[in-house]
């Protein structure tokens, strides 16, 4: 068996010693959220029919509290080429549920703003604020109280940590991320490069130069470059928080239809109603954020981390 390395079990130690205080106050508070049994079962008479209302062929388990029921909080939108695949998420995984014999709800939606296309425009400076609105939303949604696990769909920049930080807030629910996955490779970027260079120079149209610049954002998926997007991806799956090979299938398919619907039974796996409970704020400790950490820097992971991983 490996050992840890010196350095790395010293900042371990750093943090732990730096957050037992805090730390030891939200498992206290994490243990004090947890319902016995469904978590609908707290609520009145009135506030389940509200639940139930448009739950269709759900209505009757979701009455009965005989199964877990996930929240889900979706990012979607067309905006986005990485959350683009994300609209027909919910069925899938409503799909799934009662193939696991559970329900799932969509809880809430979230804003999410692609730096892609604000970049160098007014609209960027909204960017690192959108976290703080997402990560309030993904509270909002979860705030109705009804779930015994969480699934959160997101991929790009300020998006996954806006939901990483609204999920802690709910961290006696089991969580996990459910990812798009990637576009498929595009224009190499030399060549991107070289049109670039030549549209700079005056030798090459503005036609030639959004040619170049479509034929690498082509599809849906998350970006071709290892950015803050998928630097994403691998920290949640470092860090416990999708399904283990998740991070990097390309949307459509059939591999990836699977993981999406594993995601489902590894996180109903984890509900308090089923036998091997073990909540978000139990996975996110100092060794998860350290894994993450680790992987990072070992992978030239974006900076944009620096930021979020201390938030």
């Amino acid at each position: 068996m490996s050992t840890l390395h010196p350095v790395v079990a010293e900042v371990t130690a750093a943090i732990v010693e730096r957050s037992r205080e805090l730390r030891h106050d939200y498992l206290q508070r994490m243990a004090a959220a947890r319902p016995d049994g469904a978590a609908r079962g707290r609520l009145s008479c009135a506030n389940l029919a509200h639940v139930m209302a448009a739950a269709g062929e759900d209505k009757s388990p979701l009455q009965a509290l005989a199964v877990p029921n996930i929240g889900i909080v979706s990012a979607y939108n067309d905006m986005l080429s990485a959350h683009q695949p994300l609209e027909n998420y919910p069925a899938i995984l409503r799909m799934a549920a009662r193939k696991f014999r559970a329900t799932a709800q969509m809880a809430g939606g979230v804003p999410a703003m692609c730096d892609g296309v604000t970049q160098g425009q007014p609209g960027m400076e909204l960017s690192l604020f959108s976290r703080d609105v997402i990560a309030m939303a993904t509270a909002v949604a979860l705030t109705h109280d009804a779930f015994d696990a969480a699934l959160l769909l997101g991929v790009c920049d300020k998006i996954v940590p806006g939901l990483f930080i609204g999920a802690a807030s709910f961290g006696h629910l089991p969580t996990l991320f459910v990812p798009a996955g990637p576009m498929p490779s595009g224009l190499p970027n030399k060549e991107k490069a070289a049109i670039r260079q030549r549209y700079a120079e005056g030798r090459a149209t503005r036609s030639e130069l959004l040619a170049a610049e479509a034929a690498s954002y082509h599809s849906a998926g998350t970006c071709t470059f290892y950015g803050t997007a998928n630097s994403n991806q691998l920290l949640m799956e470092a860090m416990g928080l999708h399904v283990p090979g998740a991070a990097f299938v390309p949307p459509g398919s059939p591999l990836r239809l699977a993981l999406t619907e594993a995601a489902v039974q590894r996180v109903l796996e984890s509900s308090a109603i089923r036998d091997g409970y073990r909540p978000f704020a139990e996975i996110i400790d100092e060794r998860s954020i350290v894994n993450a950490v680790v992987a990072l820097m070992a992978s030239g992971g974006s900076t944009n981390h620096t930021l979020h991983l201390i938030a």
